[in-house]
């Protein structure tokens, strides 16, 4: 080779990078800017048109005490009852990006916890990082006498993260942490991330039979995916709440997530809650949490009750039910065709199309169906009321096996170690972590993630990365952040 051709050969090869960087498809990001979302449905905030008195004053209680700071005991506002052990000290902490109800913020609250008043004595657990996910953490087996994991002895319970021991309002309660390096180092250490509740009223409205219509429709596809749906082990009847759908209403969801999460007693879940192993699950001759550590608030159980001598409506609520009824009102996450200040409506419309005929909208339907009459909300209109409105959630609520790339070896329900429910993606535009433990910052990552050995959208991913030129990725990269 020349002297004189080699700066053309560098030029031409320079001129392909910028070329492939060019056409190369990538995550437009996070959008910013407010939406609307975290808003109230229509009908809530005009009280059903004046035909529910009330209604609105509901949700905005519940949205006040979504803020609230729980204590162990002695606090100012009477939120009592933390502990003896938790994850977060209010439910905002976990859901509020980007506004009151959402999934995990960019900076994770969790990481300020540990060594300070709110968890004096604990480490901070290593994967809480401060630009991290939220996390609640699991070990998917109990442990053999050798510290390596009994894959035949089943846990799949919440570790909570933190301890009150130590809080001058904790008293004598002396509690240790989980041991999560040894957990990881036998690699039986999984996590969840916060799911979003915007809209979920909707999904809770929802009928068995629109969704059983529904997934009849779904089964009929050429890309290998089934689908079931979980189911409540009392009536029998389609759950829908939580990564695995094991969660049969809003205020069940609530109920689970005020005791495991923040460790208080209340009308669905009436005991303070020790850990998996502490119980004498998995035949580990737990007792149970000492009496030291019971009672911490010093008011009985619940600690979450009905206040019959409150004179307002709302006031006379239990927290639960008001946390339910916030949830509950919630509107879905309006779109947007501007991605980071540009208008692409039409590349955002050819992503849907291709959306749904490569696969993805097989399980991500764009409509799951329409809610049945809301006593709540019973307007007929269906325009921002809980009655007769069309759920656009793409989520068919179904549970599909993702496979060994996404399983966590936790059982739950009907739901098995690599099942889980369709993620409801209306929202996703303004998401930051995603998938069910938060592995994954770009919707690429997630993509790809549903590539796995046994998964049902293994098929569909392939055809994203095969068939589809990077220009029409992109389209569909435009088309999800719209959402």
């Amino acid at each position: 080779m020349t002297l004189r051709k080699f700066p053309i050969l560098v030029l031409a090869v320079a001129m392909l990078l910028v070329a492939a960087t060019a056409f190369a498809q990538s995550d437009p990001g996070v959008q910013g800017g407010n939406r609307g979302t975290g808003a109230a449905l229509a009908a809530v905030t005009s009280n059903d048109n004046g035909n529910n008195p009330g209604l609105n004053a509901f949700f905005l209680d519940g949205q006040k005490r979504f803020q609230d700071v729980e204590s162990v005991k002695n606090s100012p506002t009477g939120n009592n009852g933390l502990g003896p052990r938790f994850n977060s000290n209010s439910c905002v902490s976990c859901h509020s990006q980007p506004a009151i109800g959402g999934s995990g913020p960019a900076v994770n609250p969790q990481f300020a916890f540990a060594g300070s008043s709110v968890a004096p004595n604990d480490t901070r657990p290593f994967f809480i990082t401060q630009n991290g996910p939220t996390r609640e953490a699991r070990f998917p087996f109990f442990f053999n006498a050798d510290g390596t994991a009994n894959t035949n002895n089943p846990n799949g319970g919440v570790e909570d993260l933190f301890t009150v021991s130590g809080r001058s309002d904790a008293g004598s309660c002396s509690l240790p942490q989980p041991s999560f390096n040894a957990a990881a180092n036998a690699n039986n250490l999984i996590f969840r991330i916060p799911t979003p509740v915007f809209g979920a009223g909707l999904v809770e409205n929802l009928d068995d039979s629109t969704l059983q219509i529904n997934r009849g429709h779904n089964l009929n596809n050429n890309f290998g995916i089934g689908g079931d749906f979980n189911h409540n082990g009392n009536d029998g009847t389609i759950t829908r709440f939580g990564w695995k759908a094991q969660n049969k209403s809003l205020h069940i969801f609530s109920g689970e997530a005020y005791n495991v999460e923040m460790g208080i007693s209340n009308l669905l879940f009436q005991q303070d809650r020790p850990l998996p192993g502490e119980d004498g699950n998995g035949g580990t001759g737990g007792t149970g949490l000492p009496a030291n550590c019971l009672n911490l608030s010093g008011g009985g159980y619940p600690e979450d009750n009905s206040n019959p001598g409150q004179t307002t409506n709302a006031a006379v609520l239990d927290d639960v039910s008001a946390f339910a009824n916030f949830m509950r009102g919630l509107a879905p996450p309006p779109t947007s065709n501007i991605i980071n200040g540009v208008d692409k409506s039409a590349s955002i419309a050819n992503g849907r199309s291709l959306f749904i005929s490569i696969g993805c909208a097989t399980c991500h339907n764009a409509t799951v169906g329409s809610t049945q009459v809301s006593s709540s909300t019973p307007s007929t209109s269906g325009v921002g009321s809980l009655s007769l409105n069309r759920v656009n959630a793409f989520s068919d609520i179904e549970i599909h096996h993702m496979g060994t790339t996404l399983a966590d070896n936790v059982g739950q329900g009907g739901a098995g170690g690599d099942q889980f429910r369709t993620a409801p993606l209306w929202g996703l535009g303004q998401r930051i972590f995603l998938l069910h433990d938060g592995r994954c910052t770009t919707l690429l990552c997630a993509i790809e993630a549903h590539e796995s050995n046994g998964g049902e959208a293994t098929t569909v991913e392939s055809i994203f990365d095969n068939n589809l030129s990077a220009s029409q990725q992109q389209d569909v990269l435009n088309f999800l952040r719209s959402l």
